[in-house]
């Protein structure tokens, strides 16, 4: 084999270069969409998602609630008001509005499974009335994986959520067990707000969140101080489970005695965390004493975050998101042989072109033919 004795000239390399961009491409369309690990779980929490999100909507509806299309442009009845006497906290209405998202179910079911959670395994949950959107989307991959919650509502709510009297979070949760879709319950609900024992709000606000707790059957937490809230709530936990291990805990929204306070929601990380770190954390709230006990623990607060990460919606469209698509649902899969073969060729190609003087096996055989020619031409010549 003759060997390319200078570099390969520009014609060449540009060549080459269109001859790779056609084998990447060649390689891109042996792509096809793949299933995602539990499809079909995933479909279906966020199927029935929807549908208890559409049992909520009706029950608003029947009891004069109307949705205001400006900050609920999905019609989903999940988005509260403004600022109303039983509101806890500052509020985004994007945020309310995104996690209102059905396909988050799918998201939570992802994360269940992380946590290696096992059908009939009891989790603890603690709950605000700040993002019913993803309180619903959690029990709902809840009800598919087969768990059995235990949870504790914090039932005030930040601007946006379920922060209307008449329609709290534990009055929701009671409209989902009367429509049938599912039969999970609180088993204990605090006020709420700073110290979880509703101090900011005014007498009022307080006195109707006891008037919700005591309208759905809830067992009241009122503790003096948040110290005692969070004990108050280990005991209730360890109560409730009935001897049966706790698989996981999570935190759904920015409950004071949940997770100990408004600094430590920003030193846990979002999502699922099976080592939560040692730090010095002002209080230790319920979610740090659960991680403490060896259990892994799922963080919910960052609604962008969250969403990014599994590819749903960071911003507003102008529909509601479709079900059933994106990464949490599909990725893209190449076909291995294929892409081998294809980078076998390129290969050769390259090798071929760059390192062989392909011009010395192309021209070899023209050189003979030259050469009878002009000997035929000089004895014609010499006749």
């Amino acid at each position: 084999m003759i060997w390319r004795s200078g570099k390969a000239s520009k014609v060449t390399l540009i060549a080459l270069a269109l001859f790779s961009v056609l084998m990447f491409v060649l390689a891109e369309l042996t792509a096809t969409p793949q299933k995602q690990r539990s499809f079909e779980k995933k479909l279906q929490a966020a199927n029935l998602a929807q549908l208890a999100q559409q049992a909520i909507k009706n029950y608003s509806e029947s009891i004069g609630l109307k949705t205001d299309p400006e900050n609920d442009p999905y019609l989903t009845g999940l988005i509260g008001q403004e600022r109303t006497a039983i509101t806890t906290d500052r509020g985004v209405v994007t945020s309310k509005i995104l996690a209102a998202n059905p396909n988050f179910a799918a998201a939570f079911v992802d994360l269940l499974i992380d946590a290696r959670v096992k059908p009939h395994d009891t989790v603890a949950v603690g709950m605000t009335g700040s993002l019913p959107g993803w309180n619903i989307a959690f029990l709902a991959a809840c009800k598919v994986l087969n768990l059995k919650p235990i949870i504790i509502t914090s039932t005030g709510s930040s601007d946006w959520g379920a922060n209307v009297p008449g329609l709290t979070w534990l009055d929701m949760e009671r409209v989902l067990r009367e429509r049938g879709l599912w039969d999970f319950k609180s088993f204990a609900a605090s006020i709420g707000g700073s110290s979880d024992n509703g101090r900011g709000l005014s007498p009022e606000g307080r006195d109707l969140i006891k008037e919700a707790i005591a309208r759905n059957g809830v067992t009241l937490i009122e503790e003096d101080n948040l110290e005692a809230g969070i004990n108050r709530r280990m005991d209730l936990y360890e109560q409730a489970r009935a001897g049966m291990p706790i698989a996981c805990y999570i935190n759904i929204g920015g409950g004071a005695a949940s997770l100990g306070g408004k600094q430590n929601a920003k030193l846990i990380p979002p999502g699922l965390t099976k080592h939560l770190a040692v730090r010095n954390f002002p209080i230790r709230g319920v979610i740090n004493r659960m991680a403490e006990n060896g259990l892994p623990v799922i963080h919910l607060l960052n609604v962008a975050k969250l969403a990014d990460r599994y590819g749903l919606p960071t911003t507003l469209a102008d529909k509601p998101p479709e079900l059933g698509q994106g990464k949490l649902y599909f990725r893209e899969k190449y076909s291995v042989t294929s892409t081998a073969v294809l980078t076998l060729i390129l290969g050769a190609v390259l090798f071929v072109f760059i390192r062989v003087d392909v011009k010395h096996y192309v021209f070899r055989r023209r050189r003979p033919l030259q050469i009878q020619a002009s000997a035929q031409g000089g004895k014609n010549e010499s006749l």
